[in-house]
């Protein structure tokens, strides 16, 4: 019996190449200001049209600023990004969400928010964290500038097919522990190439009990295990979700799709590439120490004190960067920066999530916290829900969207030296901004440290 993988990808097959890969047909391609403009040149260095442009969606966010968007942005590189995209869909008739309209965001973000990420889908964009859509039952993931003019010009990609694992959590998390959580465990304990060459469904009691901002937060961090992608397969929370939404089929429509999409599950005699099953009971609240997603620890727990005998001097040199040493516990380091957003933890349910915590309370004096949602639609919630009163009265305000402190490509940089709790998806030297040092967390966990001002177990503050 095929996986769900396999039912999607051979659904989407227009021709196998013998001894090669697999020519893909895609449902949906998004673009951003960072990979496209060489796609776009190629494009029209060969005089060629989009093949279908009603397929194709652009959002700048990256480089977009989350103060003064209504002012011309200062950055000289950033202005030519963005504004290129603007110039780009214009020409080639594409649909763009521009920076301040009601639509713009984080592509990761918006994508799901509008109803254009649907069950079944294969979608792209030049941007490794797509597979974030995966939470939507569809195969989603990150290509680069070359396959997203391939993709511009034939609706279609050539692609190996990767082999398929399936990872099942069983069980019931634990008081405080977040989808990031689960997601920070998997990397400790499958390292960032763990999953290398695979593509994988997430499944168990934990996944089917997961909001639909979980499972895309969960979805969001596969490729920092070295998945191609991960995905999650629709169900009831996934059809609650949609619908309504701008882009979700409606009337009879509806009813035909959700019959569809109820047909889009792996069968019990599926036979994965690999299995893996962990217990729900064994994730605590986690945080990083290091300089990749994978080197990290729950947060009453001690630094991993490593033998040297293998030779493999990047732990050390990971702990050398971050100030720390092997057996330390970071429970009560100071904290300079906490950072909430990212199309990692960027949704309402983040938000809500340090709301909850930071309700009632001030933020630490000598901490500078950057609170971004992760699209203009998430900031209208926040602001019905009344949350920004909340967040204000704690000393916190909210900026506006787009990718922010998750990577330095716009003003919001940590400063050298400077240890950044971050809800984020990657910890790299130099991620946050050059010499900054990065711990992940969930928004739970940032929202403790950004009232303590230091690392704190999300737990004893709830």
């Amino acid at each position: 019996m095929n996986t769900l993988f396999d039912k999607i990808w051979d659904k989407h097959v227009v021709q196998q190449v013998e001894d090669g890969p697999t020519q893909l047909y895609i449902d949906r391609l998004y673009c951003h200001e960072v990979t496209s403009p060489q796609a776009f040149e190629g494009m029209r260095a060969r005089g060629l049209k989009c093949f279908r442009p009603e397929k194709i969606y652009c959002m700048p966010d990256h480089n977009t600023p989350t103060h003064d968007q209504d002012k011309p942005i200062e950055d000289p590189v950033s202005k030519k990004q963005v504004d290129m995209l603007a110039k780009n869909a214009s020409d080639f008739g594409l649909t763009h969400y521009g920076m301040f309209s009601k639509d713009n965001g984080i592509i990761h973000v918006v994508g799901p928010e509008k109803g254009l990420s649907l069950p079944g889908m294969t979608i792209v964009c030049g941007d490794s964290h797509t597979s974030t859509h995966g939470a939507m039952g569809a195969v989603a993931f990150g290509i680069g500038t070359s396959e997203v003019e391939m993709v511009m010009a034939s609706q279609c990609i050539l692609q190996q097919k990767p082999k398929s694992m399936r990872i099942s959590i069983n069980g019931k998390l634990g008081k405080g522990v977040t989808a990031k959580d689960v997601a920070l465990y998997l990397m400790a304990k499958l390292t960032t190439s763990g999953a290398t060459g695979y593509f994988v469904e997430y499944a168990g009691d934990v996944i089917k009990a997961l909001s639909m901002e979980g499972r895309l937060t969960l979805c969001n961090l596969s490729i920092e295990m070295g998945a191609r992608g991960g995905f999650i397969a629709p169900d009831e929370t996934t059809f609650e979700y949609i619908k309504g939404r701008e882009f979700a089929p409606k009337g009879e429509e509806w009813e035909k799709a959700v019959n569809n999409w109820r047909t889009l599950k792996s069968g019990d005699d599926a036979v994965f590439d690999k299995e893996l099953i962990f217990n729900a009971e064994d994730i605590e609240p986690r945080i990083t120490y290091g300089t990749n997603p994978g080197m990290g620890i729950g947060i009453t727990e001690a630094i991993p004190v490593r033998s040297q005998e293998s030779g493999d001097r990047s732990q050390e040199k990971a702990l050398d960067y971050m100030g720390f040493q092997p057996g330390q516990k970071l429970l009560g380091t100071k904290v300079d920066y906490v950072f909430l957003g990212a199309c990692t933890n960027g949704r309402i349910e983040d938000f809500r999530a340090f709301a909850s915590i930071v309700k009632g309370k001030k933020k630490a004096p000598d901490v500078v916290a950057w609170l971004v949602p992760g699209s203009w639609a998430v900031d209208r919630q926040i602001r019905e829900e009344g949350l920004d009163k909340v967040l204000a009265d704690a000393g916190f305000e909210i900026r506006q969207p787009g990718c922010s402190a998750c990577l330095a490509m716009n003003d919001d940089k940590i400063p050298s030296g400077k240890l950044s709790v971050s809800t984020s998806n990657r910890n790299f030297e130099g991620r946050q901004g050059p010499g900054a040092r990065t711990i992940l967390a969930s928004p739970l966990t940032a929202a403790a440290a950004a009232v303590t001002g230091e690392i704190t177990d999300p737990r004893e503050l709830m």
